[in-house]
């Protein structure tokens, strides 16, 4: 049971110093593409994790599977368009992540369906190999469905920003900072669980359905 829990814990460190930069650099990404230098500016167009990762979130994530990185730093005023451009840059992380999802998906079928039959490997280290693409798997879909939630600071707290008349939107990021800690208390609590796990098994069972011809 602890070497199990230990191996867990190592899957979601990897999660952390790859998937995470992955996401917040497919933000500053996208904000660039449409104009924007800020991010590239101030060095968050890197796959380097060390700007991008947040205590609070980094300790979520080992711990609970969820969690985010920094806010990536961006300028509207580029954008040629305000709104679309808040709504592509906020949704180019999680989309990021849902491709990560699908890169260890297909791996993780390909592993258990055509390469672990076709060699001669231990059970232990072939099973260990499975985990890790499984594993992988549905953290960046918890990322990726996380991230999606409607508040500060995640990101579909900018996409409700593009559609909420900006009286509103000001009026909710004065409180940012307290419904920060409200999410981590929330989380630990396990009150969002259920919403949460309804959306990543339809998310899962999307990829499943798309890579079904692997196996």
């Amino acid at each position: 049971m602890f070497r199990q829990s230990l191996f867990t814990y190592v899957v979601r460190a990897m999660v952390l110093l790859t998937a995470i930069p992955i996401h917040e650099c497919a933000h500053a990404w996208a904000s660039w593409k449409q104009g924007d230098p800020t991010a590239k500016n101030m060095g968050r167009l890197t796959l380097n994790p060390l700007p991008h990762l947040d205590l609070i979130g980094s300790v979520l994530m080992l711990f609970t599977g969820f969690g985010w990185a920094k806010p990536v730093p961006v300028s509207t005023r580029y954008y040629k368009n305000v709104k679309k451009g808040m709504i592509l840059t906020a949704l180019a992380g999680p989309a990021a992540n849902i491709l990560l999802a699908l890169l260890s998906m297909i791996l993780y079928k390909l592993w258990c369906y055509i390469i672990y039959p076709a060699i001669t490997i231990s059970f232990t280290t072939a099973s260990a190999i499975a985990q890790i693409f499984y594993i992988m798997c549905l953290l960046n879909i918890n990322l990726a469905v996380f991230n999606l939630i409607p508040i500060p600071p995640l990101d579909g707290s900018r996409v409700l920003t593009a559609v909420l008349p900006s009286h509103l939107y000001y009026k909710v990021m004065q409180y940012e900072r307290y419904i920060i800690y409200g999410v981590f208390i929330i989380l630990m609590l396990g009150w969002l669980d259920g919403p949460l796990a309804f959306l990543r098994n339809a998310v899962y069972s999307f990829l499943n359905l798309i890579t079904a011809f692997l196996g």
